[in-house]
Parts: C-alpha cells; structure tokens; sequence
C-alpha cells in the first residue's frame, strides 16, 4: 500500500486560548476527542502548555539522565512492575527507561533526584516537576473533554482525587547500519491514559482496528495521547487501548518523556452511564494497581487483551 493512502492519527488543536468552556464549539471539540479516542485509541494533541524552553532543559536533563552509570539507574525501583529503571533487555536491546513516580510533586522528584546525583541536580528535579505538571494540565483538559462528551463527569470526579502521574523518561538506540530495529514489542499500556512527547526522531507505530501499522510523525509542540488498558475498562470498552510499538531507523537515538496516568487505591468502576442495551456491562469493578502487578503474571504475560482476562465479565 502506498504511503499516500496511508490513514494517519488525528490531530486536535487543544491550545489553552482556544479552548473556552461556555464557547458554543465546545462540545463539538469534546466529541472530536472522543471520537478519536473511540477509533483509534490515540490521538495527536497539539498543546501549548509546555513552554518550548521547559521542554528544552527536560530533554537536555533527561540525556543527562541517561548517560549516569547503569548501576546508579539500577538503584530506581519499584514494586509496582514498570515504574522503574529497565534496560538491556534481549527482546529490546535498543529500549532504555526509568520511573519517576509521583512526578507532579517536588519531594518525589527531589528523592528521585538524590538517588541518581546524592550531591544533587536542581535543575533536574525543577524540570521534572514543571514539565510533568504542565502535561497534567493537559490531561484535565482531556479527561474533561471524554466525560463531557460522554455525560459522565460525576463518576469521573469520584476518582480524580486518586490521579497519580509516572514520567518515564525513555531513550531508544539508534540501530547500527542502515537497518530498521525493533525499539520496543508491540503491547498496549495499563495505564489510565499516557501522554507521549518525543524529541525530533519519530519511530512510533500504532496498529489500526483492521491491523495495518501507521507511523506517527508529530511535531514539537505536540502529544500522542493514548487510551491504557484501565481507561478502556472505565469506558465499558468504548474505547480500547491500542497496539503501539516503535521502530528505529536513522543516525540518532530517540528520547521520550511519557507521563503515565494512573488510579491509586480507589476501585475503577464503569460508569452507569456508559451500560446500556447496546452496552452491556463488560467489566467487573477493578484496583487499577494490582491490574498492573497481574500484566507482568504468566496469565497476563500471555493474554491477548490483559484487561479482560483480568476483569472482563
């Protein structure tokens, strides 16, 4: 198939000037998110919320993240799988990342900080804080956009009090020759929604609904915003978590700052809204947390769609 025929991600003007609650175009830009969201799992969000100075030093402090010794990285841990440090894995030898749970608030990213530079890095932690609140901005937006749509904000402010955030700063090898590397394994996320921004190498690829891979291209000033496996349990299926991967190519590595959203000790349930005839209830309620910890068992390791088989009805 040729490239021109290809279909590509929406793309949505999510600007803060331009977006006006009581503006009569409103709730057609909430249904433009959600419809993106219902075909795709993902859309492209074009945000000015990042001051390209803040974007700058996170990226700049993120390859100075990476170049600190494998055993210093090794010390970021979790006991929640993922949300810590991962590299030099041999399905993925080009894929590199840690976690920084709790980003939004300055003592997590301070402790963060301590572990990896014990003298200590300001500006590092600054950064951090400041880039991952002002993309939290951009998932209030999104999350106020989705319920609006759907006429379900009550049952979301029920669980907004219980949003933490996880940036996963990521780097990808360039591959060696000219040959097109595998960066990281198809697979869907567990979060609740992730908010991917890249520096200027492109290597994300999602899957469509009839399976065909499309190449994401975005630019700067924007962000893949993805459905995770929890956000499609909430929707009562509505919406599903897509297969994304990365593929590299070129002469130069690829740095991501992920933030991961997530749903902590409250039970996610479908929104009575959202079941209907033509919806009936899909799944049970659910601890986004432990649904995480089941992802990384043999069970979830082997399921096609983690999130049913862990609490589909």
């Amino acid at each position: 198939m040729g490239s021109s025929t290809q279909p590509k991600l929406p793309v949505i003007d999510l600007f803060l000037k331009s977006l006006n609650l009581n503006s009569s175009s409103w709730p057609t830009r909430c249904d433009e998110v959600r419809c993106a969201l219902e075909e795709y799992g993902c859309f492209i969000a074009v945000y000015d919320g990042v001051a390209s100075e803040l974007r700058d030093t996170t990226f700049l402090a993120s390859q100075e993240l990476f170049s600190l010794p494998t055993e210093v990285k090794a010390k970021n841990i979790s006991d929640t799988p993922y949300n810590a440090y991962v590299g030099s894995l041999p399905m993925a030898p080009l894929y590199e990342s840690l976690g920084i749970e709790n980003a939004t608030t300055t003592e997590a990213a301070e402790t963060f900080t301590k572990l990896m530079w014990p003298s200590g890095n300001q500006s590092f932690s600054e950064s951090v804080v400041m880039f991952s609140k002002a993309v939290a901005e951009l998932d209030q937006i999104v999350m106020k956009m989705v319920t609006a749509s759907y006429g379900i904000e009550e049952p979301y402010e029920s669980i907004r009090g219980s949003t933490t955030y996880l940036l996963k700063p990521t780097k990808y090898l360039r591959p060696q020759g000219n040959e097109k590397m595998l960066g990281v394994y198809p697979h869907t996320d567990k979060s609740f929604l992730t908010y991917l921004h890249q520096d200027e190498v492109n290597g994300l690829e999602i899957k469509t609904k009839d399976g065909e891979w499309i190449e994401v291209d975005y630019t700067p000033s924007s962000f893949v915003v993805m459905a995770g496996g929890a956000f499609m349990a909430w929707t009562n299926g509505r919406i599903e978590a897509p297969t994304h991967r990365v593929m590299m190519t070129g002469d130069k590595d690829r740095y991501v700052l992920g933030l991961f959203v997530s749903i902590r000790d409250h039970h996610i349930q479908v929104p009575q809204q959202l079941v209907d005839e033509d919806h009936p209830l899909q799944f049970h309620a659910f601890d986004h947390y432990k649904f995480m910890h089941f992802y990384h068992t043999d069970e979830g390791i082997k399921s096609e769609c983690p999130i049913k088989t862990y609490c589909g009805i």
